[in-house]
């Protein structure tokens, strides 16, 4: 009984990290049209930008530009933004020192002539009616804003992305249990929204050139200059398609500096989700030793414990995307996926082993350090 009190209290350390994902709602002002300049930094991407760029045409809020800012592609993406309407902008040789998305939007940030600068990943894509939500929400607070985009899952294997879309959003100290009101420790990479005035006074993209997971040190950056920050969830404004290659491209992708994105959480984060994950794995311990020994009683307990888990965990992935329940009531599948990948992210991390990512090497290492 001891010990399923113990996974009781893990279960409940979930709800630490993730209670409520908030989502973008209401509509402008009449007569209230910000000036919006729209950056997507674009590496190889012909493949994913008409669906983005279409989508942004379709909103009936208009943006006051798109600036696609072709970083040395070697595909038709230049040529692809122009056919959709988008200014192009070919990326000036990568500076020593830059990572190589931190200076195409820096590029993008300096062309731009918006109030507010808006930069998205190529491989996302706007909801009806989405930008609207989004602006109307932004002009609420003002200052700084991200969006954790929501996981459209179209095949199996994309369901086994659960826990890291879970992490990811957990890793923001955004959304947990009474976050509602702070700031968030960071931002999401496929979505972040700025004033002008407060991205240049607080460096831009400079600050933070040589960071593969900018959006956490640019995060940083803003709460350092007193900019008010904010993070909501996609859910019917705003979404993302992740890794539709199959499933070794998944593992790239997730594998590229996962864990350095657990270092950069705050300890307590980081103490809060290992606690529940020790606590989902207990969850499906406890049930199968019960049978081991033949104990009704016990299996019992450990079947309800083991729900309650595949509940909480159904309640966190339908906020963040388009899971199917079974993957919550088989969640040990997704779980073990995880944590190989996680611990495969951290061993290159702590080798110094680098990652090959749209044809340049990442070295994880230096992701992981602190800025």
């Amino acid at each position: 009984m001891a010990l399923a009190v113990a996974i009781l209290m893990l279960w409940l350390a979930g709800f630490l990290f993730l209670w409520r994902v908030p989502a973008c709602t209401g509509r402008l002002a009449s007569g209230a049209r910000p000036r919006v300049s729209v950056i997507v930094p674009a590496r190889n991407e012909a493949h994913n930008l008409p669906h983005l760029l279409a989508s942004i045409t379709a909103q009936d809020f208009q943006p006051h530009e798109v600036i696609v800012v072709d970083d040395a592609s070697t595909d038709a993406t230049a040529s692809v933004a122009a056919d959709a309407g988008a200014r192009v902008i070919a990326s000036r040789a990568l500076p020593e020192g830059w990572r190589g998305k931190a200076w195409a939007c820096q590029q993008g940030a300096e062309a731009a002539s918006g109030d507010i600068l808006l930069f998205v990943d190529a491989d996302t894509f706007f909801e009806a009616g989405g930008l609207e939500r989004i602006m109307a929400t932004f002009a609420r607070g003002g200052g700084a804003m991200s969006l954790a985009p929501y996981h459209r899952v179209e095949r199996p294997y994309e369901e086994l992305s659960v826990f890291f879309n879970i992490m990811m959003a957990a890793g923001t100290a955004a959304f947990g249990f009474g976050r509602s009101h702070k700031p968030p420790a960071g931002f999401f990479g496929p979505f972040f929204m700025v004033e002008r005035e407060a991205y240049w006074r607080c460096g831009g993209h400079a600050a933070v050139r040589g960071k593969i997971l900018e959006h956490f040190h640019i995060a940083r950056a803003l709460r350092d200059c007193g900019v008010p920050m904010r993070c909501f969830g996609g859910r019917e404004v705003f979404g993302m398609r992740m890794y539709p290659g199959g499933l070794r491209e998944l593992v790239s992708g997730w594998s590229k500096a996962f864990a350095s994105g657990a270092i950069e959480s705050p300890l307590w984060v980081v103490l809060a989700s290992a606690a529940w994950f020790v606590g989902l794995f207990l969850a499906i311990h406890y049930p199968v030793t019960a049978l081991w020994v033949c104990s009704i009683p016990r299996f019992v307990t450990g079947a309800a414990l083991y729900l309650l888990f595949a509940g909480q965990l159904w309640t966190f992935q339908r906020q963040l995307g388009a899971f199917r329940m079974t993957t919550a009531l088989l969640y040990p599948i997704p779980l073990v996926f995880y944590q190989a990948v996680f611990t495969g992210s951290l061993f290159r991390q702590l080798s110094g082993r680098r990652v090959r990512w749209k044809g340049r090497e990442i070295d994880a290492e230096s992701a992981g350090k602190r800025g």
